[in-house]
């Protein structure tokens, strides 16, 4: 392994580590004001599926067809509410025959 130094000026270093500072303060800012309750808690597969009365295949039907909205953490899924309550009146329409 080749490990390469580099030398930059002692005033180029402090202004990196003054921007860095400042990031980090902006990125603290951020999580304070979102952990303030503007982010809602997003919901679990499992949630999802008994709020809406419908199997784990239909809400993977669901996301295929990108009729929700959703992200994804390794394997796991997780829904924002909104999107859960868009879609209870919808369920019935679009599976009238059983979920």
């Amino acid at each position: 392994m080749n490990m390469e130094i580099v030398s930059i000026e002692k005033k180029t270093f402090e202004m990196m580590v003054a921007a860095f500072g400042a990031l980090s303060e902006k990125v603290s800012a951020l999580r304070r004001k979102s952990d303030t309750g503007r982010m809602e808690r997003w919901l679990t597969g499992e949630e999802v599926c008994g709020q809406l009365r419908i199997s784990p295949r239909t809400l993977q039907t669901l996301r295929d067809r990108r009729l929700i909205g959703y992200s994804q953490i390794n394997r796991r899924f997780y829904y924002k509410p909104e999107e859960v309550k868009r879609l209870i009146p919808l369920v019935g329409t679009l599976y009238p025959h059983g979920r």
